[in-house]
């Protein structure tokens, strides 16, 4: 029996989690739920699936989700904190971790999962682009297994040899849906609204993803997560706009192949890829019917109007301390965006402007990269009255 802990139960991957772990009740369970700070969300998750330990970042929630387990009859331990979550991903009471915590706040716990030497479902791109050396270090050295949950990466993931080598790849092409705003010219993204913004096309995510997808943000993301996951230079990763969203991404070989892994836009393929490797198990995704589908367009992604997917890969060739500053940036600057304090194009002009304060420097630890995010969120907030509305 897979014992799952849930990290981010609440959000949309963890609920497209629970939905596949509920579809093969012989084989798993989920048996801790983590959340942020919705704890009634948390508390109908825990009457549904009756784990064995729940807990809420939220320290001052601790008294709402005993109180709710106990009017529930449930024995669930409730717990609250980030550190009582990163114990939880930890912990031997559980083998396998989803790691859908969404920024740079799920680092410790899924660093905690892979020094535990768990299956680790990785959702949050964030850890792998703030520390991804030391996560794979980490991952290495205790025997955890990595299957990425990002539907680019988890396309790779399914395309590469069973051994996961990348020594017949030329190169990885990640797909991009384009966001909302595709096809828009920059000057006509000024006032485009955080409403606008989040209304994704083709997949439900949440506001600050969706966010980050309008600006193609998101793909800079997954390029530096791609080079830490596969062990290739950024001159090997490549990215095309792709709309339909139906082929998740390819990867090209030296003789001339390329292998691609295409499917319906929803979560739940990736995640049951994740639960049941090397098996392929149920997922309640249905097939791709191509003829219904029609056609397939690729384009290249306009780097003029969304600047943030060049200074990701600015990011990375820079390395060291750089994508750790470009994460902690952008997350403040589209908190800035969703709340109405700063417009749309403001988003990469922050983000620019912290990597030119903050020069790359040698990422030697953990700290040194925490102290980099910190100095990032300082000169990003104090960057935004010069960009404020």
């Amino acid at each position: 029996m897979r014992r799952v802990a849930v990290l981010g139960a609440t959000g949309s991957i963890g609920i497209s989690a629970l939905d596949v772990i509920a579809r093969h009740p012989g084989e798993m369970r989920a048996a801790v739920l983590a959340a942020g700070s919705n704890v009634e969300a948390l508390l109908e998750a825990c009457r549904r699936h009756r784990p064995d330990d729940a807990a809420i970042a939220d320290e001052a929630a601790l008294p709402r989700l005993r109180d709710g387990l106990r009017e529930a009859g449930l024995a669930t331990r409730a717990h609250a904190g980030m550190d009582a979550i990163t114990a939880l991903a930890g912990d031997a009471g559980t083998d396998t971790v989803v790691a859908a915590i969404v920024g740079a706040a799920g680092l410790d716990s899924t660093l905690a999962a892979a020094r535990a030497g768990k299956r680790l479902l990785l959702a949050n791109k964030e850890s792998l682009v703030l520390a991804g050396e030391l996560v794979m270090a980490a991952a290495r050295d205790h025997g955890a297994r990595i299957i990425p949950i990002d539907s680019e990466h988890n396309a790779i993931f399914q395309c590469l040899p069973a051994d996961g080598g990348c020594g017949d790849v030329r190169r990885l092409v990640l797909t991009a849906s384009g966001g909302p705003f595709r096809g828009r010219a920059r000057d006509s993204l000024a006032a485009v609204t955080p409403a606008q913004a989040i209304a994704h096309p083709k997949w439900s995510m949440g506001p600050k993803i969706s966010v980050d997808s309008a600006t193609l943000m998101n793909k800079g993301l997954e390029v530096i997560e791609a080079h830490h996951l596969f062990g290739l230079p950024s001159s090997r990763i490549d990215v095309l706009v792709h709309p339909q969203s139906l082929v998740h991404s390819l990867v090209e070989f030296i003789d001339g192949s390329t292998l691609a892994q295409l499917g319906l836009p929803d979560m739940r393929t990736a995640l049951a890829v994740g639960l049941g490797w090397p098996r392929r198990i149920e997922s309640g995704v249905g097939g791709l019917d191509l003829l219904a589908q029609g056609r397939l367009d690729f384009e290249p992604p306009d780097t003029d109007a969304f600047p943030c997917l060049a200074l990701a890969f600015g990011a990375l060739d820079a390395g060291g301390t750089a994508p750790a500053v470009l994460n902690a940036a952008n997350e403040e600057a589209v908190s800035a965006f969703l709340q109405g304090r700063i417009g749309f194009l403001s988003i990469p002009a922050l983000v620019e402007e912290a990597l030119a304060a903050l020069p790359a420097q040698p990422a030697a630890s953990l700290d040194t990269l925490r102290e980099a995010d910190a100095l990032a969120r300082d000169a990003t907030r104090r960057a935004l009255a010069r960009h404020a509305h």
